[in-house]
């Protein structure tokens, strides 16, 4: 079974947020997600600045199995990558809720909150 940590939010594409008081959320790709595609080594991620609505595509990942595309689960701007993966992606396998998350976007409307999955909800999605 996956690791599924319940204080964060899910996507049914299998992205996770972390929320954040100040309206800026951390984005990252769960544990199962990163289990699936296999060792990564490319990450493109969004430039900072760049504005998303929920759901569109906004970055890629890229393992020796396949490239996968990363949706943005809120409207918003990006404030911050993370750096760290253009030299090491494997950051993501390692510690795909830790060091391994992609990009920390502003949110547009927190009501786009309410619309992603609780940890039991996700793990419905995985048992399907």
């Amino acid at each position: 079974m996956s690791d599924i940590p319940n204080e964060l939010r899910y996507c049914r594409t299998h992205e996770w947020v972390s929320c954040a008081e100040d309206g800026v959320v951390t984005v990252g790709i769960t544990d199962h997600a990163q289990d699936q595609l296999g060792d990564l080594v490319f990450v493109e991620l969004p430039e900072v600045g760049d504005p998303f609505e929920a759901e569109t595509e906004c970055a890629v990942i890229e393992s020796v199995k396949a490239a996968s595309d990363i949706y943005c689960p809120v409207a918003g701007e990006i404030a911050e990558v993370n750096e760290a993966l253009m030299d090491s992606p494997e950051l993501v396998n390692d510690d795909p809720y830790g060091d391994g998350w992609l990009f920390k976007i502003a949110i547009t409307d927190e009501a786009d909150l309410d619309s992603l999955l609780d940890a039991d909800g996700y793990q419905e999605i995985l048992d399907a």
